[in-house]
């Protein structure tokens, strides 16, 4: 529950964010007639993020087992790789998200409102999708749906309430350090994705290794016991591990975790790049 809370607060935030600094220069351009363009974008991204969501969800109902652990594996791999872009990208453009943001609506309101509908269903339908996809691999990941779709739900309220504070100016967040340390937190819970895709390919026959056990640790950490839950929910530790798995979780956490840190802490951000100025007519 705690990872999906994370997940959502952390999308969530990101794509509240998204919408308080469009409406914000809306507003402050005077351009309000362009608002009911903008939170059409906005309804259209979140309708297709929820049918996204139940077409994982239903559609791999019906298929043989193999056929599920196939797609389920292969899902929670492409999971993965997304939740790793997004924590890359985030972390760099954080600082500069307000600016380069205003940038792409001034062009989409130069096109006209369809524009200005098309900017604000990519932005937040993009962070709807990873999330839908990310939260389902974790719902795979734990056998259950429930509390990980309560953690996620609690995560997004937090996520529009501290999305609203900020557009009244009530809070100031800095975007660097929030997202640089939930990064660190995400990559460990993307490796027990990973390590939970490799397993569901294993089942499905697609790896080898299923019976070839790197540690079998049911006898100290029961499986129906409360700690192996949790575990189970925020890491998805497996108290039997193939050495597949255990070799992927590895071989991610290991580089990526270097490499984000290393960027997110020791890479100083560059600033943000500023419009060229208004050419001089020659006399």
């Amino acid at each position: 529950m705690l990872a999906n809370f994370l997940i959502g607060l952390r999308e969530g935030l990101e794509a509240a964010l998204v919408v308080s600094i469009l409406v914000a220069y809306l507003v402050k351009t005077q351009r309000r007639d362009l608002l009911p363009a903008l939170w059409t974008g906005v309804g259209v991204a979140v309708a297709v993020s929820l049918a996204f969501g139940a077409a994982l969800t239903f559609g791999p109902k019906g298929l043989s087992f193999e056929a599920q652990e196939a797609i389920g594996g292969t899902l929670s791999i492409l999971a993965v790789g997304l939740i790793t872009w997004m924590i890359f990208w985030m972390g760099k453009t954080a600082r500069h998200l307000k600016a380069d943001l205003q940038h792409r609506l001034d062009d989409a309101v130069a096109a006209g409102k369809g524009a200005v509908v098309v900017m604000a269903l990519l932005a937040v339908g993009r962070e709807g999708l990873e999330t839908a996809l990310f939260l389902w691999a974790g719902a795979q990941a734990t056998g259950t749906s429930t509390t990980p779709l309560l953690g996620a739900v609690l995560g997004l309220a937090v996520a529009v309430t501290l999305g609203w504070a900020v557009y009244r100016g009530a809070v100031r967040l800095d975007l660097r350090l929030f997202f640089a340390w939930t990064g660190v937190f995400l990559v460990v819970v993307a490796a027990g994705v990973l390590a939970y895709g490799v397993h569901d390919l294993q089942e499905a026959g697609l790896l080898p290794g299923l019976h070839s056990l790197a540690f079998d640790v049911s006898a100290q950490v029961p499986p129906s016991s409360w700690y192996a839950t949790l575990l189970k929910g925020i890491f998805n530790f497996s108290p039997a591990t193939t050495w597949l798995e255990a070799g992927a979780w590895v071989a991610y956490v290991v580089p990526v975790l270097t490499l984000f840190v290393r960027s997110a802490w020791f890479t100083p951000s560059l600033p943000a790049p500023r419009p060229a100025a208004p050419a001089v007519a020659a006399s």
